[in-house]
């Protein structure tokens, strides 16, 4: 970790830290790193997106499309990460589920090749409930955007 990380910032996670923080794997782990992390704050996730992911078998082999419902899946991934990160500890490797997702749009197709930057920014929680702004953006282009709340399970 770096020194900022100690203080509720960090310049980086890779892989196997995203893997400690929350309990997605192949074919649903759809974040590779997190940059720009901010305890409590924001967090920018990043999505190497490939042809040889499983979706693109079926959505569309003719035109590969990142299905929407993936990308906002990415959103509410990089959501999760910080909300470990700022819990701390003790919440790693739990669950954080949906509970809504407002205002969602999707403004450009990602394709094999893009690298997606996944911005999401706390807009407020209580507890357990987390409610969150994100928005995608290849080359720093809009690509999608939503609202979502999520809650971090205890089981």
């Amino acid at each position: 970790m770096t020194e900022g990380a100690v203080a509720g910032q960090a310049d980086a996670l890779d892989i196997g830290r995203i893997m400690e923080m929350i309990p997605h794997r192949y074919p649903m782990l759809l974040i590779d790193r997190v940059v720009d992390i901010v305890s409590s704050e924001t967090a920018v996730g990043i999505k190497n997106v490939t042809i040889n992911e499983p979706q693109f078998q079926g959505h569309f082999p003719q035109r590969a499309i990142m299905p929407g419902v993936l990308i906002v899946e990415a959103m509410a991934q990089t959501a999760a990460v910080l909300v470990v990160w700022s819990m701390g500890a003790e919440a790693e490797g739990k669950l954080v589920y949906f509970m809504s997702i407002d205002d969602c749009r999707f403004r450009r197709p990602v394709v094999p090749g893009d690298i997606m930057r996944v911005h999401v920014a706390k807009e407020r929680n209580r507890g357990n409930v987390w409610r969150f702004q994100g928005k995608v953006y290849v080359d720093d282009q809009l690509c999608a955007e939503a609202r979502f709340a999520a809650m971090l399970v205890e089981e």
